[in-house]
């Protein structure tokens, strides 16, 4: 049995335990897969579905809770029921509308701060470039 020699790019980083399970053909930029900032290795660009996807389908979710909250309270009293299904139409809607309105609040306010976040991570990578070039002159 041979020892498969692997390039110094590839040896297993200590501060990342979760490397020492990936297979040597992965590259990199992809040792340390758990740490929620992006790799400085990958520059490549993002869509802006990729960027904006996750508050985009929690608005949806919110305003189609939103509009069933609405929906179910305009119910209570439009139809003529019974009076315990009043009643539980009068409990159950606007429950769903101030989840809606919170989960919708919550998608809305999620979009700045991902833009903030963008500006943020755009002017880290000037400065660490910048950085790459001054120290290695």
């Amino acid at each position: 049995m041979t020892m498969e020699v692997l390039p110094k790019a590839l040896e297993v980083d200590e501060r990342c335990p979760e490397s020492k399970d990936l297979l040597p053909s992965q590259t990199a930029s992809s040792l340390c897969i758990s740490s929620r900032s992006e790799s400085v290795w990958t520059t490549t660009p993002r869509s802006n579905w990729e960027i904006y996807h996750k508050p985009i389908i929690i608005m949806s979710v919110g305003s189609a809770t939103l509009l069933f909250g609405v929906a179910i309270t305009c119910l209570a009293y439009v139809l003529d029921l019974t009076k315990e299904t009043i009643e539980a139409l009068k409990m159950i809607g606007p429950a769903f509308l101030s989840l809606g309105l919170m989960t919708l609040v919550c998608g809305l306010v999620w979009v700045p701060i991902i833009k903030k976040k963008q500006k943020q991570r755009q002017k880290s990578s000037f400065f660490q470039s910048l950085k790459f070039f001054l120290l290695n002159r």
